[in-house]
Formats: structure tokens, C-alpha cells, sequence
């Protein structure tokens, strides 16, 4: 059920006829390179600036329809007619109005039941967590979002401690674990503990939101994951665990998690069990804390998977916890290690709530025991993760303030351009702890925000009176520290004005005599520009021009004798068209 390797969608799709339940609905998936997808959508996402309108009327014509939308991220979700995917993909790659467009891919859980008697909760002490529950047991103001297959909302161990979450299989509040993967990985992070029954999670009093994702037969959508990411940020969360993986890379997944981690979240996610070092996602995310998993002799647990994507390392192997319907099992793979450090994380926000993001996750991959290769390496990290170090460290931490301003420049247009039509507005911005956002200002009135880096804003300056813009982006951070570019004053000649070019045919002279051989010369000047020329003679056309100069040698010698008639016409962008004419004679 893992996927291995990702290739290029040019190749032929196979959308094979096996059917599963999401969203409350059979649905087919498809499979191309090992990697599966949603057999009938699309996720798309406008250029910044861009009017989708244009987009829609693509999606009409191929009798494709927008489902929903992740507005956070600004990303669409289509649907698709059967077997039209890759038609309608492959149009929406060529439309200048479109980012981005891919399949909505399909990740899978990393964990498998092991031995349901197994008594022994081995990597509690192993991470030296009960020394670090000397320090805190956690914070009921510092929640986990556990985006997975729903919770049991009955089990002894976790029914005091849910909060109300979200199903977006079904849209709607039913959180209930249609799984089982969900309860167990829950009861890793934070089941009830010092209660006299069960087990201990590592974050003992801190809520856990269930938010439902991953289907029945084990399969998760990018797009439900983006969902849910943006859901729990909105809603105050600042841990996030996602226990499940794909293989292939995801714009959609990568923006959602920069939306998360520009509002102080970390997420962590499970590196999959394929004992390969192929990357998974969203675990390899830029800004996910990515989890591999470790054996009770701390040696790397050998499904786990591995590379130099990993930031560090927890307990995965035989992980006692809470499975569905009330009872306890111990269970296999990184699904476990990831909420297991996710409940690290928010113990360390529970003992100094004002560190920043990126600290703690330096707290967590400096405090790790070293394991392996002295140093960084690709099975464990920075190291297996130490609680009682890590809340130490934490308690001593100050929280640190950023203060600096990211920095920003408009790389294209320049100052001095002149435009006309559609373009793309170019901006290069940096930061010493990361951009959250960049937005374009046109004549000191916002017009459009990025998040993604490389940032790049679609403006139609069509319709827009002729004229000089000022041109200035402002970058923001985290912190919500802004830094302005540089100005860039472009001027605009309207592409849809009603001026023809003017043309001027400069030889042979009107009127005049042509002998056997003639070159025949043209000039074409528009306000914004000449698109292309056409020479005709007796309306028979014999040359054309990309540019507003022409010139045809003229084989007139097999002229018949009497007069004939040159014509030239000129286009420019708007689709105005000038004429010129004369006669000469044989």
C-alpha cells in the first residue's frame, strides 16, 4: 500500500478499476509511476492577481467543475470528467493564468498492529520522559491536532481529552476513528495518564482536536490533508501530527504547511516504513519535522524509512497504546515515533508557551541523544529525542523576539519598462527566519499576495488608462515584520486601444513601371507595436513579417502587362489592423 518513487505524468495513465470509499463515496483511483491519485480531480492553483474567470471558462468548455476550495492557500479543487484527467491537466498547465495544476495524490497511513497483549510501554523511559513529566505533564491551553483517521471518542483514555474536531470525509463534526490507526496514534501523544488504567501518552493534560482525513481502506487525499492543516491553524493550534505519507511532491501540501508554520505551528509527520530513502510527503516538506523510528535498543527500526529529509528520530517499534473500541495494543512504524515527538513539542510549549516555532524545534534536535554517526545523519536525525533534556532546555529558553524585517526587490519589470498586455511581476524576497508573505503593491494600493516562494504576481494591465505605475512589493514574516522593495515605474500603453498601426509602403513608388525583378518595401509604427505584416499582390498573399518592417523580392517578370495592385496590411496586440495600397504597372 506504501508508494515508491515518483515519475513524470506524461506518462500513459492507468486509471485502474478498483474503487474505494472517500468522501462518503465510491471513488476510483488512478495510478501512474507507483504513485496514486483521485481518478476525477485536479488541484489547481491561480496565479496571484489572476482573474479566475479566465480559468473557468477552461473548465466549462471541457465540462470540468470546481468542487471546493481551500481559500488559506488559494488552492481549487476540480472535478474532472472520466478519463479526461490528463486533457484537462495539460490545458490548465498551458494557461497563464494557472500556478500550478497536479493530481490530487493520495497518501497512506505508517503503522501496523503488533502483538495486542504486548504489556510494556519501553520507550517512555527510553526517551526519559518520566524524568521530564518531573518538570510539566503538559498544558490544557497548548492542543495537538491529530489529522488522521479520527479518535474513539469513548476510550477511557482519550474521552476526556478531545476536543471537537472535523471530518472532512464527510464534512461534518463526526470524529470517530473509521480506522483504528487514528485512536492508536493519539494514545502515543497524549493519552490520559497517572489515571490508574491503560497507558501514558507523552503529553499528559494537553486537548488533542481529531480531524478525520484518512479513509477506511487507508487512503488520505493531498487536498483533505491541506484542508486539515488550515482547519487547525485557524482554529489555534500549534502542534500538528500527520501520520501518513505519499511519495509524490505536492505544491498544494508545501503551501499549506508554509500557512502553518507563518502562523507559529510545527507540524510533524511520520517518514513511512519503505526502508528506503526515497522522500515522502508531507514529511519531507520544507519546515515538517520528519520523524524516522527507532528500536527498543536504539538502533533504527528496519522498516523505517531514511535520508538526509530526516530531522530526528523516536521509539516506533512495539509502541503500547489505546487502540479503537476501548482496548490496548502495541503497535509498529513511524507513525508511532512522530506523534510520540509531537508530544514533546507541545510539553515544551506547555513549560515556555512564548518560543517561537523554529525554537522548538532547535530545542528538540539539540537536546536528542546521538545515535549513529556522530553528528547528523540520514537514520536518525539529529538523534533519538530526549524529553527531560529538551524541557529542561525549554524551561531555561528566552523567548526570542524578531525584530528583523525580511528583505524585498522587484527583479522584473524593471524600472522604466514599458508593458502592455498581460505580464508577470517578479519579486525576490528573504528572511532570516522565513517570508510568510509577499504582497504587490500597484500605485500604493494592494493588488495581489504570494506565499510561495518563487514569488510571482499575474498583472492584465489591459483595459488600464496609458500611463506610468509605481510597482513596490512588501514582504512580511512571521513575526509580521515587513520590508519594502524597491520601486519600479513602468510605463503602460493600453493593448486595447482603437488605433490601427500606420503603414507606408517605401518602394516601388505608386503609379511607377516595374521591369522584371522588384523589390517591394514596407514600414508599419503602432503605440504598442507591430504584431505582424502581410504583403499581398492582386490579393494573392506573398509574404508575411513578425515585426513592423517588410521587404519581398517581387519576381514580376511573369506579370501579366497592365496594372496590379500591392497591398499591405499591419496588426498590432489588440487586433487593429492598417492598411496601405498602391498600383504599379507591366
Amino acid at each position: 500500500m506504501e508508494k515508491r518513487g515518483r515519475k513524470s505524468l506524461q506518462a500513459v495513465v492507468c486509471v485502474v478499476a478498483v474503487l474505494f470509499t472517500l468522501a462518503g463515496a465510491l471513488q476510483a483511483w488512478g495510478e501512474s509511476g507507483g504513485a496514486r491519485f483521485v481518478a476525477d480531480e485536479l488541484l489547481v492553483q491561480p496565479k496571484a492577481g489572476a482573474a479566475t474567470v479566465k480559468i473557468d471558462e477552461v473548465l466549462t468548455g471541457l465540462g470540468a467543475t470546481v468542487d471546493e476550495e481551500i481559500p488559506q492557500i488559494g488552492v481549487r479543487k476540480i472535478k474532472v470528467p472520466p478519463q479526461a484527467l490528463e486533457k484537462v491537466k495539460a490545458a490548465l498547465s498551458r494557461n497563464p493564468h494557472v500556478e500550478f495544476v497536479e493530481p490530487n495524490y493520495l497518501a497512506t497511513s505508517s503503522g501496523t498492529p503488533n502483538d495486542p497483549s504486548y504489556p510494556s510501554q519501553w520507550h517512555l523511559p527510553k526517551i526519559s520522559a518520566p524524568l521530564g513529566w518531573d518538570i510539566v505533564t503538559g498544558s490544557n491551553v497548548v492542543d495537538i491536532a491529530i489529522i488522521d483517521s479520527g479518535v474513539d471518542p469513548a476510550h477511557p483514555d482519550l474521552a476526556g481529552k478531545l476536543l471537537p474536531g472535523y471530518n472532512f470525509l464527510v464534512n461534518n463534526s463526526d470524529t470517530h476513528d473509521v480506522l483504528g490507526h487514528g485512536t492508536a496514534v493519539a494514545g502515543a501523544a497524549g493519552a490520559l495518564s497517572n489515571n490508574s488504567i491503560g497507558v501514558a501518552g507523552v503529553a499528559w493534560q494537553n486537548p488533542l482536536m481529531p480531524l478525520v482525513v484518512l479513509d477506511a481502506n487507508d487512503y488520505a487525499s493531498y487536498s483533505n490533508i491541506a484542508r486539515a492543516i488550515t482547519y487547525a491553524v485557524d482554529q489555534g493550534v500549534r502542534v500538528i501530527n500527520i501520520s501518513i505519507g505519499g511519495s509524490s511532491s505536492s505544491l498544494t501540501l508545501q503551501n499549506a504547511v508554509n500557512y502553518a508554520w507563518s502562523k507559529g505551528a510545527v507540524i510533524f509527520a511520520s517518514a513511512m516504513n519503505n526502508s528506503t530513502s526515497a522522500l515522502y510527503y508531507p514529511a519531507a516538506c520544507n519546515s515538517v519535522v520528519a520523524v524516522s523510528a527507532t528500536t527498543s535498543s536504539d538502533t533504527i527500526a528496519s522498516f523505517s524509512n531514511y535520508g538526509s529529509w530526516i530531522t530526528v528520530s523516536a521509539p516506533g517499534s512495539g509502541i503500547y497504546t489505546t487502540n479503537r473500541g476501548g482496548g490496548y495494543g502495541a503497535w509498529n512504524g513511524t507513525s508511532f515515533s512522530s506523534p510520540i515527538t509531537a508530544g514533546l513539542a507541545a510539553l515544551i510549549l506547555s513549560v515556555n508557551p512564548m518560543l517561537t516555532n523554529a525554537q522548538v524545534v532547535d530545542i528538540i534536535k539539540q537536546n536528542a541523544d546521538d545515535l549513529g554517526t556522530a553528528g547528523f545523519d540520514q537514520y536518525f536525525g539529529y538523534g533519538r529525542i530526549n524529553v527531560y533534556k529538551s524541557l529542561t532546555a525549554a524551561r531555561n529558553a528566552v523567548p526570542q523576539s524578531d525584530t528583523t524585517a525580511p528583505t524585498a526587490s522587484i527583479t522584473s519589470p524593471g524600472s522604466g519598462a514599458t508593458l502592455s498586455g498581460a505580464i508577470q511581476v517578479n519579486v525576490s524576497a528573504l528572511d532570516d527566519v522565513g517570508v510568510a508573505k509577499v504582497v504587490l503593491y500597484i500605485n500604493g494600493a494592494s493588488f495581489a499576495g504570494d506565499t510561495v516562494a518563487p514569488y510571482s504576481f499575474y498583472w492584465d494591465t489591459t483595459g488600464l488608462a496609458d500611463g506610468t505605475y509605481d510597482l513596490y512589493a512588501v514582504a512580511y514574516d512571521a513575526a509580521g515584520n515587513a520590508g519594502q522593495s524597491n520601486h519600479s515605474l513602468v510605463s503602460v500603453i493600453n493593448a486595447s486601444g482603437t488605433s490601427p498601426p500606420q503603414v507606408s509602403i517605401t518602394s516601388p513608388a505608386n503609379g511607377s513601371t516595374v521591369g522584371n525583378k522588384t523589390t517591394v518595401t514596407a514600414a508599419a509604427y503602432d503605440n504598442i507595436g507591430v504584431s505582424r505584416m502581410e504583403l499581398y499582390i492582386d490579393n494573392s498573399l506573398k509574404t508575411t513579417a513578425g515585426s513592423g518592417s517588410l521587404s519581398l523580392n517581387w519576381n514580376s517578370r511573369n506579370a501579366a502587362p497592365g496594372a496590379h495592385v500591392i497591398k499591405i496590411k499591419a496588426f498590432d496586440a489588440a487586433g487593429n489592423v492598417g492598411m496601405a495600397s498602391l498600383t504599379v504597372y507591366k
